[in-house]
């Protein structure tokens, strides 16, 4: 097979491999004569479009066409211009939606995995100590303490780019030939952990606390409250200037919101308060270090069954492929979550822009529904104020790759939210507590958005890519899945599963899906090692909403 049709209401056809002006394709009895090349990922019209004329792609509004358009020829950005369906209260059809293609979830429903049980009923699928600053100005003395606690208790690595400059260097020193230097892998796995059952120590470095708007100030309070209060965390050290606007006791009124029961240890130092540097750094190593003994000794995995799982769903460097093979296989794990009282968290909201009928109707309520639309609105508006939309979305690397428009883009990175009724709608910061499927607002910013799933309490998340990424987290392990087989094996350092064997006709997106759940099964265990992980790729950022000032 050489083309797909997505949907009966399509009125293009995908390429599933590169194919050339001239060449004939056949599809559903139809053969098509191909106006121009037309590589894989990329679409041509079944009919002649005029301009002005719509195109849809995985049964919606995707675009319109910009000028005439032959059947068989390219679609691309100087023909296809953004175009979505219009969606406003009329269309709120909240209560009537009914799920009708659940996927069988029979071989996982008596499954466990062994996690960290915390004392408000949460299971983590890590053990991390975090230690995060609540102002940009403690972010040296956070590096110190990063330099000082990494490689001492045995969680840091020999890198193998060290080595290589330093070989670098002699060889300039001895007048040899630098193009003789090669790297060698030489980075090993420690063997020397001090504390067994504590799977590292994470610093969450940032820019915000303070100089900006009230707003932000909460909101990073908030969403460090999000980090302290998840179930991947077994003990938390908090540093504060002490004259900034994100003060102790908001975060601690945040942590208490969510978790008014809590009983983990929290570490807090103010520098203002200390006589010098010196001895706030001392005070805080020693008090860090005595609750990572503890933290040590009552930390033990135990078995929790599946439904104690939050999955983020997200994507990032997305192709043409993206919406035919990893993001509906991430869907199916989503929607096995739903049936089996586990939780899944869909975000990334400019990426659902052009999809919001379908998010409508699936909303369970009314009052859901219409916090979507508002939701969504307020931040497009703040887009607009500054000049831009969420149309702008796509990146290069998405348009060179087959997502010409933000709704090409949006259709696609929706199928990770699967089929399942919608629950609840957050905005940014806000935990996720219902089981099942949960739209969260963030950025469509990759890290951006991990972070605020990660704060919002999802315990593992699973990433999508087409084009290859790194993205991971400090605290919640990400298990990275390609949309197709050549950049599963280009960046095998990457990626964790090939969803290319959807493309290929391998796997069906049920069994892939059902494969990455199992992986997500022996992760959440403990007994697999996501690349992101074993990279140490704990990428961290805060989405900065306000204004400076």
């Amino acid at each position: 097979m050489k083309v797909l049709q997505l949907d009966p209401r399509d009125n293009v056809l995908v390429a599933l491999t590169d194919l050339k002006s001239g060449e004939s394709v056949s599809h559903d009895g139809t053969t098509y004569v191909l106006a121009s090349d037309i590589n894989a990922k990329h679409k041509f019209p079944v009919s002649d479009l005029s301009a002005g004329d719509d195109v849809y792609q995985f049964g919606v509004l995707v675009g319109k066409a910009t000028q005439p358009v032959a059947k068989g020829e390219l679609l691309h950005v100087h023909n296809l211009e953004h175009a979505a369906e219009y969606f406003g209260p009329d269309d709120i059809t909240a209560d009537s939606f009914e799920w009708t293609t659940q996927p069988d979830v029979s071989e996982f429903k008596d499954l466990t995995f062994d996690g960290y049980h915390r004392e408000d009923g949460q299971v983590g699928t890590a053990n991390y100590w975090i230690v995060i600053p609540m102002v940009f100005c403690e972010n040296r003395n956070l590096k110190i303490l990063e330099e000082s606690f990494v490689n001492a208790l045995g969680y840091g690595k020999a890198s193998p780019y060290a080595a290589f400059t330093q070989n670098i260097i002699n060889t300039h020193l001895s007048g040899g030939e630098l193009s003789e230097v090669t790297l060698t892998d030489s980075s090993s796995d420690p063997t020397n952990r001090i504390f067994k059952n504590i799977d590292g120590i994470k610093f969450l470095s940032h820019s915000m606390g303070c100089g900006s708007d009230r707003g932000d100030s909460d909101a990073i309070c908030a969403l460090l409250a999000g980090y302290a209060t998840s179930p991947n965390v077994a003990g938390i050290t908090v540093l504060s200037l002490g004259c900034q606007h994100a003060q102790f006791s908001i975060l601690e009124d945040f942590i208490r919101q969510r978790c008014p029961d809590f009983n983990r240890p929290l570490l807090k130092f103010e520098q203002q308060k200390y006589p010098s540097e010196k001895k706030l750094l001392e005070d805080c190593i020693r008090a860090t270090f005595d609750g990572l003994v503890a933290a040590d000794a009552k930390s033990k995995r135990e078995p929790a069954p599946l439904s104690k799982l939050t999955i983020g769903l997200e994507c990032g460097g997305s192709d043409g492929f993206s919406g035919l093979s990893a993001n509906p296989a991430i869907g199916h794990v989503s929607d096995c979550m739903t049936l089996l009282g586990g939780k899944s968290i869909l975000s990334e909201f400019p990426e659902l822009c052009g999809v919001e009928g379908e998010m409508i109707k699936r909303c369970k309520s009314k009052p859901l529904a219409e916090r979507f639309i508002s939701i969504m609105r307020a931040y497009n508006a703040r887009a607009n104020d500054v000049g831009s939309d969420f149309s702008t979305n796509p990146s290069p690397g998405n348009i060179s790759d087959g997502l010409i428009t933000d709704a090409i883009k949006s259709a696609g990175a929706a199928k990770k939210g699967g089929t399942a009724p919608i629950v609840d709608v957050l905005d940014y910061t806000e935990p996720c507590t219902k089981p099942g499927l949960t739209l969260l607002c963030t950025p469509g910013n990759d890290v951006e958005s991990t972070t605020a799933m990660a704060g919002s309490w999802a315990n593992i998340m699973l990433f999508s890519t087409g084009l290859g990424t790194p993205t991971g987290n400090p605290i919640s392990p990400v298990i990275k899945v390609a949309s197709n087989t050549t950049t599963a094996t280009k960046h095998n350092d990457l990626i964790d599963y090939d969803a290319g064997v959807i493309i290929t006709g391998k796997e069906s997106i049920a069994q892939a899906g059902s494969n990455l759940l199992k992986l997500i099964i022996e992760t959440a265990s403990g007994r697999y090692t996501p690349k992101a992980v074993g990279l140490g790729q704990d990428d961290f950022i805060p989405w900065r909403r306000g204004v400076s000032l």
